[in-house]
């Protein structure tokens, strides 16, 4: 059983958060809708769950209401999930690895930022039912290696903090133990009866992250790299062209601008071999731009 929100760590830690920030904000509109009609929880009638592809930000996702708004309306567009696995572009380690079943401290894997985002915490139900499921579905050749003491980064608690501001639901993170596409793909169809049984199968990365590349004088300018591999993404996404998806280091515009390093981009590919079909086209659940960076976040049924 879920600690009641009031009681809650989180929400302790939440309450101190200034009533002028964007997130208290937020936090407020997220209750309302609570309050208005309870967010279904999933019931194996509906069928398997999607799989995810959320493009994140930095704590500075905190302070963009419309990012948040179209993150929390997502996640209750779609049956609560009984719990979550993700893979954030903020863990590449192999071999395959798991963060604690039981919450732990969050990594704050982030520098320049208010004090205030280091004393948020994502204090979720301990995760030990997912990560025995996770270990079985691992051939023997490749056993999962759990981190007792390592919690969730920014890459998984930035954006299921928005999503899930109630901090109820077990939330486990799986390690980026490769970039090579194929094995990625390989790694989320192994994922994919999770979904079966209500879990959330999230990658979390950024559709273009060319951080040295953006004009931080023009913060609302676009640039041309990033628009220009975003449009290839989403007209190969359209035509479900994983290999396409898969040659983005020499068939993408906007490369290397787009991807300096590939982490953020690579955990598409376990999100799109958790789906039924690989193949399929996925729906775009958020799209646009912020701070020159695409937002492109993916729903794989």
């Amino acid at each position: 059983m879920s600690t009641p929100r009031s009681s809650s760590t989180t929400a302790v830690a939440d309450s101190r958060i200034p009533a002028q920030h964007p997130f208290a904000a937020h936090l407020g509109r997220a209750a309302a809708a609570e309050r208005a009609a309870a967010h279904r929880a999933w019931h194996s009638d509906d069928g398997p769950l999607p799989s995810l592809y959320i493009s994140h930000g930095a704590p500075m996702l905190f302070e963009m209401a419309d990012w948040m708004t179209e993150l929390h309306a997502w996640a209750r567009a779609l049956p609560k999930p009984k719990a979550i696995l993700i893979v954030s572009a903020h863990w590449e380690a192999a071999p395959l690895s798991i963060s604690s079943s039981r919450p732990a401290e969050l990594v704050y894997d982030f520098g320049g930022f208010d004090p205030m985002y280091f004393a948020m915490r994502y204090d979720t139900p301990a995760a030990t039912e997912l990560a025995e499921q996770v270990a079985k579905l691992m051939p023997h050749s490749e056993p999962v290696h759990e981190h007792r003491t390592r919690g969730l980064d920014h890459g998984a608690w930035v954006p299921l903090k928005i999503m899930y501001p109630d901090a109820d639901i077990p939330v486990l993170q799986l390690s980026l133990p490769t970039h090579d596409p194929a094995r990625l793909v390989d790694l989320g169809r192994r994922l994919r009866g999770l979904r079966e049984a209500g879990v959330l199968v999230i990658g979390s990365g950024y559709m273009t992250h060319g951080l040295p590349y953006l004009d931080w004088r023009r913060p609302d300018n676009v640039p041309g790299w990033s628009s220009d591999f975003d449009s290839w993404a989403a007209d190969a996404l359209s035509r479900g062209d994983v290999d396409e998806l898969a040659g983005f280091r020499t068939n993408a515009p906007g490369m290397p601008y787009a991807h300096p390093t590939v982490e953020h981009f690579t955990p598409l590919f376990v999100t799109l071999g958790a789906a039924t079909d690989p193949a399929a086209v996925p729906a775009t659940a958020i799209g646009g731009f912020a701070i020159g960076l695409s937002k492109r976040s993916l729903q794989a049924a």
